[in-house]
């Protein structure tokens, strides 16, 4: 056998210990040669000649001269596999004249650490890692310098950290792997390692590298085997020789006889005094390489303590012959279905590798093959029990092979599929091709520019609307009829708002610019199915549906059709009509309607259905959650009075026959007509009017009786009568007891006031108290009521325990309009604070609105049409409105000029109520018993007439 050691060009003693030297390597042939050095700082503890298996060195320091080992062998073996050491680990002799490769120490203690995710890496297998940390880089670009490749690779427990390096061992899975750094690829803020695994290690502890390692001046080999320890002298230039080894090589044992005798001149009094001495352990008084300054989790894990971690011994059992024969079948089967993992099973083995006969390779082979969680992997790393491992490896594998079938299964389907669509087209295709060259049809996109063409020739278009128009049809005839711009289908569209604000006019301008038919009918009060479905040709009389009227008359098949009032659909004996609209309306099913007069399907999925309500309350739920529902809320009384101005005006002017030189209307008497006549949401009403002042122009007219009318607000009413509403409000201060409230209706928004009384006096008699309540309410509404009730007793006696007010007296809570039927849970928060007013005798702060609904416990709770309230509320000049906090979201999406000059307050409980209403009034007078409260209230109430 020949050993090659790489060291510096000052170690005499090696050379003049010759005889030593043979008997140290136990070698028939031993040599020593010189390398071009590499300074490096290791631990060796333990290196093993192959073939051999006998301690080289035992030291506890090897000198930075010291590089690498090589070793050559005489030995020989046959083209048979090299020979097993019985615990599946294969020997290291290797055929002569082979320069085996460098050996890779069995001991490294102190390593770089690289955290990954996902995967852990294998003993044997190759992976490539990048890093980005700049430390990281810094210490591994170090290490290589040093001829020191060799990290630790661990896995980290969090997949979500995506760093190089950790902040605390606690992070990192203990057991990791021991990997040589093959190569390297510098990315410059970025580095690219290929690594190789050879053993398990285990974390034993953190450790600090000095930044800035120093070089020793003095080498002590030390060799048991002889007994004797020898302390050379070096000098800085034994870490920086840079000559070439392979012209050092080249020049032969000449070169090295003629450094030997030179460096015995330089060295030899220093050489007679060594002799022979018993190695025994002495104090280290060497400055050591790990630092002990940091604490740990001061600062990132680089470098760790590690010790090898080896598998327990095991004997070829049956039970461990089949799993390993199971093992193979199973990758035999994983790579039959999937060509992918073939290639993915050359990388992984070694050229000339036998994995059959090594179980330990075979149970790291299956685990690593398999895209198994990186617990499970995990968990076949640290295992060192051979026999559970092929366990774990051979269930990964099983759940594998299980992905593998299903995936192609599922790639069988979709493939089946794919080949059936495509052939379908193609048929489709030749037969379209076919059939438009014998001139039996045209495409459908053929039809459609043709019909726009001939819209086009009708007209008399400008050229550059024409460049536009040809454009979009050259455009459309390169469309294919299956994509999704050229086929698309619409929502169904529910509008739901006041009346007159316009849902009926936007469905005809949506029918208008997508150039389709348009088709009304009413379902208001509708309580026969046959006006849906049709009637039955047996009966006298009998005649489709709606839907087929609508076909019928249009002659299309993608008409607009308005289904009116649908919130006003009846139901009788004969069937419910809301029922059969559930089949027209829902997209899954109108495909194939079928109507009872014509008893064959009808494909109804390109016609678009918009429907039409005032609220969505009487809706059946089936039916509405087959609409898409857009709000049409009220307009305030500067969209009113755009409105007139732009569209109202001038069509009552046409339809009337007046010029714009014979009438005007100022925008004051406009106003003055929004706000004194037309207080509804909608327009409709306003257009009536509109309409009656150019009639009564017109009259005058063409009477002669003036050529040209000017309206002002002087003299509307001669052409309207006198004003509806005369007063903003029923109150412009409101006294104890009332409160003004917010409503909403059908019709939009409204004020509501709330009042409360005395019904008639206690008599002084200490009695439970009674309230009467009136206005035409719901039973929700009087629920209401009887909540407020018990939160206003609740908070009065928390306010003032001697006021017994609300305990001992006959209240009457009144709502005016009584002939407008009310209901609903949004003026709780109102009837609480009005019983209180009366309780305290105390009007509230002027000028307030309130809405939302009150719970038992004093919670303010969300209630609906915020925006029509609202409105209500800046059309009387309120300016402080109270509104619950869970509908802040809604008043934001309110436009800026309906919010502009409001003051508002969000609450969540009835105390944030109280202390805005309370906190600026006075009380009328101070009372403390039920009796004079009583009366004073009796006194101070108004009457109404």
């Amino acid at each position: 056998m020949r050993l090659v050691i790489a060291m510096s060009s000052k170690l005499p003693v090696i050379l003049r210990q010759r005889s030593a030297t043979t008997r140290l390597f136990r070698g028939n042939r031993s040599s020593l040669d010189y390398q071009t050095p590499l300074p490096i700082y290791a631990r060796l503890t333990r290196t093993e000649c192959p073939g051999y298996r006998s301690e080289l060195f035992r030291t506890t320091r090897i000198h930075p001269a010291l590089t690498s080992v090589r070793f050559f062998t005489t030995k020989r073996y046959s083209d048979r596999d090299p020979p097993s050491d019985g615990n599946g680990e294969q020997s290291g002799d290797y055929p002569a004249s082979l320069p085996a490769t460098v050996v890779v120490p069995e001991v490294w203690p102190h390593v770089p650490v690289i955290a990954i995710n996902r995967n852990p890496v294998f003993p044997r297998f190759i992976k490539l890692i990048e890093i980005s940390n700049p430390v990281l880089i810094d210490l591994i670009r170090r290490k290589i310098k040093l001829n020191q490749p060799y990290v630790g690779v661990f896995l980290k427990k969090s997949e979500e950290n995506e760093a190089d390096v950790v902040q605390s061992l606690d992070d990192i899975y203990p057991i990791g792997t021991f990997a040589q750094v093959h190569e390297v690829q510098d990315l410059g803020n970025r580095l690219r390692l290929v690594v190789m695994a050879h053993r398990r290690i285990k974390i034993v502890n953190q450790i600090f590298e000095d930044a800035n390692p120093k070089v020793e001046h003095e080498m002590k080999l030390t060799f048991p085997l002889l007994n004797t320890t020898i302390t050379v002298p070096v000098d800085d230039t034994m870490t920086s020789n840079k000559v070439n080894r392979r012209s050092l090589r080249k020049k032969g044992e000449n070169r090295i006889v003629e450094r030997t005798e030179r460096i015995e001149k330089i060295n030899e009094t220093s050489f007679t005094e060594i002799k022979p001495q018993v190695h025994a352990p002495e104090k280290n008084t060497e400055k050591p390489l790990v630092s002990s300054i940091p604490q740990p989790g001061s600062q990132p894990i680089l470098m760790v303590e590690v010790i090898n971690v080896t598998h327990e011994k095991f004997k070829q059992t049956e039970e461990i012959k089949a799993l390993t024969q199971e093992l193979i079948k199973t990758i035999r089967d994983i790579i039959s279905m999937n060509p992918l993992y073939r290639e993915s099973l050359q990388q992984m083995l070694h050229q000339g590798q036998r994995v059959v006969d090594n179980p330990v390779y075979l149970s790291d082979l299956g685990a690593a093959l398999t895209g198994a969680d990186a617990q499970e992997l995990q968990q076949v790393l640290e295992e060192m029990d051979i026999l559970k491992r092929l366990r774990l490896s051979l269930a990964l594998l099983k759940k594998e092979y299980e992905l593998s079938k299903l995936q192609q299964k599922i790639g069988k389907e979709v493939e089946e599929k794919v080949k059936q669509q495509h052939r379908k087209y193609i048929l489709h295709e030749q037969l379209k091709v076919i059939k438009k060259e014998l001139g039996l049809e045209k495409d459908d996109k053929d039809a459609i520019e043709e019909k726009y063409r001939e819209k086009i020739r009708q007209k008399t278009v400008p050229k550059p609307v024409m460049d536009v128009l040809e454009e979009e049809l050259n455009k459309l005839s390169f469309l294919e009829s299956h994509s999704s711009e050229f086929n698309t289908q619409g929502k169904i569209l529910c509008f739901y708002g006041p009346p007159g604000v316009g849902k009926t006019s936007i469905a005809k301008s949506i029918a208008r610019a997508l150039n389709r038919e348009y088709f009304r009918f009413s379902v208001g009060g509708m309580t026969d199915v046959a006006e849906i479905k049709g009637h039955r040709r047996t009966y006298v009389g009998a005649m489709p549906g709606k839907v087929i009227q609508c076909l019928k008359k249009t002659k299309t098949e993608n008409p607009l059709i308005l289904i009116d009032e649908v919130d006003k659909i009846g139901k009788g004996h004969q069937g419910d009509p809301a029922s059969a609209l559930l089949e027209m309306l829902d997209p899954e099913q109108n495909a194939n309607f079928l109507d009872h007069y014509l008893d064959v399907p009808v494909d109804l999925s390109k016609v678009l259905f918009i429907c039409t309500a005032n609220v969505i309350d009487t809706i059946p739920e089936p039916l509405r959650d087959r609409m898409e529902m857009i709000d049409m809320s009220g307009y305030v009384a500067e969209e009113k009075l755009a409105i007139a101005k732009q569209y109202l005006v001038p069509q009552a002017r046409t339809e009337s026959g007046l010029s714009k030189e014979q009438i005007s209307i100022q925008d004051n008497a406009l106003t003055v007509l929004i706000k004194s006549y037309c207080r509804e949401s909608g327009v409709r009403s306003l257009q009536k009017h509109i309409e009656k002042v150019h009639r009564k122009v017109a009259f005058k007219v063409v009477k002669k009786e003036a050529n040209k009318v000017d309206i002002t607000m002087d003299n509307l009413q001669d052409f309207v009568g006198k004003p509806v509403f005369t007063h903003d409000r029923m109150y412009e201060t409101t006294p104890p007891g009332v409160v003004m409230g917010l409503a909403w209706t059908a019709m939009g928004g409204s004020t509501l006031f709330i009042e409360s009384t005395i019904r008639k006096p206690t008599g002084g008699k200490k009695a439970e108290g009674t309230f009467e309540v009136t206005g035409h309410l719901g039973d929700v509404m009087k629920e209401s009521i009887h909540i407020a009730m018990t939160v206003a007793r609740n908070y009065l006696k928390q306010e003032d325990s001697s006021n017994t007010f609300l305990y001992d007296s006959h209240l009457h809570i009144h709502v005016p309009e009584g002939a407008t039927p009310k209901d609903g849970p949004s003026a709780g928060m109102t009837i609480a604070t009005a019983l209180l007013s009366l309780a305290k005798n105390q009007a509230i702060r002027q000028n307030v609105a309130m809405t939302g609904e009150l719970s038992l416990m004093g919670k303010v709770l969300p209630v609906g049409g915020i925006k029509e309230k609202v409105i209500a509320a800046k059309r009387v000049d309120v300016k402080c409105i109270i509104l619950p906090e869970e509908n802040k979201k809604d008043f934001n999406d309110l436009p800026k000029y309906i919010t502009d000059g409001l003051e508002v307050h969000f609450v969540s409980t009835f105390n944030d109520v109280y202390r805005i209403c309370f906190s600026e009034t006075k009380e009328t007078d101070s009372f403390r018993s039920a009796k004079p409260i009583t009366d004073h209230a009796l006194s101070a109430q108004p009457t109404f007439g």
